[in-house]
């Protein structure tokens, strides 16, 4: 069994998957974030929610969502998991979000964009900090899949954000860990699924 200290250092020597992270940001400061959640075999997978009104399929091939509007930058990287903290390799990870006015586009596929994790399960994104969308917290919607086996679909939060309080969806246990980086931040979650 692999353990997170092994997936932490397996993630540090892959150069490849560290050329992803924001301009100028060590792998160093990536492995300081707190792992998320805690991975003890057999692990409880990630929460499910609601995927919301605004998922549009066939979302494209994107990691990095930057290009897509303004805002801070924010690069969100973690682990797909199994219940026995396996890396699933060649999990779908679809990723969508509001832009910084809180509004998704439905005409297209700005904020949205999907990839495969790698051979150890990795996945990452580039993108911004989304806005308030009316009557919610700030949150990214997720879903996932590996192979044939059911979809995940989720959301994910932002720590002391005062709307998590008040939104009825919110989950502490969907919260990204986030620190502040030279030329962005950086947010890590670790997903659990059932493989």
């Amino acid at each position: 069994m692999i353990s997170r200290r092994d997936l932490v250092a397996a993630s540090l020597s892959a150069a490849g998957f560290a050329a992803l992270a924001l301009p100028r940001l060590a792998v160093a400061q990536e492995a300081e974030l707190p792992l998320t959640p805690a991975c003890g075999a057999p692990a409880a997978t990630t929460k499910r929610q609601t995927e919301g009104p605004y998922f549009v399929p066939s979302s494209p091939l994107k990691r990095d969502l930057r290009g897509d509007g303004s805002g801070d930058i924010l690069a969100l990287s973690g682990f797909v998991l199994t219940r026995q903290c396996r890396p699933v390799t060649g999990a779908l990870v679809d990723l969508w979000h509001a832009n910084d006015s809180g509004d998704y586009d439905n005409s297209g596929f700005r904020f949205r964009g999907h990839q495969l994790t790698d051979e150890q399960g990795r996945y990452q994104f580039i993108t911004r900090i989304p806005g308030l969308y009316p009557g919610r917290t700030r949150h990214f919607h997720v879903k996932l899949r590996a192979g044939n086996g059911p979809v995940l679909t989720t959301q994910l939060y932002f720590p002391d954000e005062p709307g998590n309080a008040r939104d009825g969806i919110y989950d502490k246990s969907l919260l990204i860990q986030i620190r502040a980086a030279e030329g962005g931040k950086l947010g890590r979650f670790d997903f659990v699924i059932s493989a």
